[in-house]
């Protein structure tokens, strides 16, 4: 099935540089209501499961049974009690709702991060972004953060010129494909591209990390974003550069309000 795009909204979502962020996020809200009347803008954070109730069964089948991201989840909570995370994310893992954040010094701190700040601070050496052990701590936080609802701040200049970046990256096409992120999540959000259903923008930070079949293991929100630059045939970025923690921060204002519901499943 297609779905009909205003032309106007689009614009105003991609161009519109006087708009600040909560005008960018009601704006963004306004055009999946519109392109999906019968769903809650809550169900979003479901992704395409939202939108393809014969694949929704399957996947609720799936998480009610053995979810393949539970060992991860597992690893993940005794590495929290362990280690010295404890004292520095206020005696809780249940924080994830407010990552990414602006920090003075290091600019968008993402929860990947603050993980490592946590660990040089404390003399251990920083985690690979890819590192099962970050991952699985991370999972773990997610975990507990489930039904928290996402809570961002740009609270200055210097974090609203870091969230303009975000949200430039997001709209530029690039690579040999000439894609943008919202080529696909935004544009041609519902639509089918080969077998598979694409989710919409709304709610694509919640459920991370994720499991993914085609990895065959839980990764990060970022690890997607590098792979979709490689599927357009674009620059990918290292995970945690400034390019990917300030779209994560653009993304993630998008969804404020929405519940966290990580780790989960995808394809």
């Amino acid at each position: 099935m297609k779905y009909p795009v205003t032309v106007a909204l689009l614009a105003s979502l991609s161009l519109s540089a006087a708009a600040g962020p909560e005008e960018d996020r009601a704006a963004f809200v306004q055009f999946f209501e519109k392109r999906f009347p019968s769903i809650e803008v809550a169900e979003h954070i479901n992704g395409a499961y939202a939108l393809d109730e014969d694949k929704r069964k399957q996947w609720e089948a799936l998480e009610a049974g053995f979810p393949p991201y539970e060992d991860a989840v597992f690893d993940g909570e005794a590495l929290w009690e362990d280690g010295p995370y404890a004292d520095c994310f206020g005696g809780t893992p249940a924080v994830k709702q407010n990552y990414p954040m602006w920090d003075a010094k290091q600019g968008v701190v993402t929860l990947e991060l603050a993980i490592n700040n946590c660990r040089e601070a404390n003399g251990e050496e920083v985690w690979d972004y890819l590192d099962y052990d970050m991952v699985a701590l991370s999972a773990y936080m997610a975990f507990e953060s489930r039904e928290e609802s996402i809570n961002i701040d740009v609270p200055n200049e210097q974090a609203l010129a870091a969230y303009e970046d975000g949200k430039a990256f997001y709209y530029q096409r690039r690579g040999q494909l000439n894609f943008a992120c919202s080529s696909c999540h935004l544009e041609m959000a519902g639509n089918n591209l080969r077998s598979e259903r694409l989710s919409a923008a709304l709610g694509h930070v919640t459920h991370w990390p994720s499991y993914r079949g085609k990895w065959d293991e839980v990764g990060p929100l970022q690890r997607r974003f590098k792979e979709c630059n490689d599927q357009v045939k674009a620059k990918g970025f290292e995970l945690q550069s400034e390019e990917y923690r300030n779209l994560e921060y653009f993304l993630t204002y998008m969804s404020n309000g929405l519940p966290l519901n990580g780790p989960t499943t995808r394809k």
